[in-house]
């Protein structure tokens, strides 16, 4: 698990970057937005294709921004993405409980993952953005005292 000290460490880090605020909180927006997606063992490869799509996002920040997908909170983001896309989409998809993947088959997965994907996809966008006024918020306020 993470520390106190190295979360403290990597903020230091990234405020004494050469980036502008809105740069810096472009770069979490984008790793929230990645961190999100369900899909598994690419997030790595998605930051790297992100930071150089995007050159302008500070790089440090969008590997931040993915670590909001730790093991304790994947579970969480999985409902909650999965809740909104079966919602969104109005289908009969099944409960997500442990009892729905006895017996899973590939189709059966295919079923659990669109309204999956829909429902992360939404959910990426809201916290995206969120973290973005936040993470702009904590910067400047954070230089304006250090300055």
């Amino acid at each position: 698990m993470i520390s106190k000290e190295k979360i403290k460490e990597l903020l230091k880090s990234l405020l004494k970057l050469n980036n502008t605020p809105p740069e810096m909180a472009l770069g979490v927006s984008i790793g929230v937005m990645i961190a999100v997606m369900p899909l598994y063992g690419f997030h790595t490869v998605l930051c790297v294709i992100f930071a150089l799509l995007i050159p302008r996002a500070n790089k440090i920040a969008i590997l931040i921004g993915t670590n909001i997908s730790l093991p304790p909170t994947v579970p969480v983001i999985t409902w909650a993405g999965y809740s909104i896309g079966s919602f969104v989409l109005r289908g009969k998809y099944p409960p997500l409980s442990l009892s729905s993947f006895k017996g899973i088959t590939f189709q059966k997965m295919l079923d659990f993952y669109y309204p999956l994907f829909v429902g992360s996809f939404i959910l990426g966008i809201f916290l995206a953005v969120i973290s973005y006024f936040l993470t702009l918020w904590f910067i400047e306020k954070r230089q304006r005292f250090s300055v």
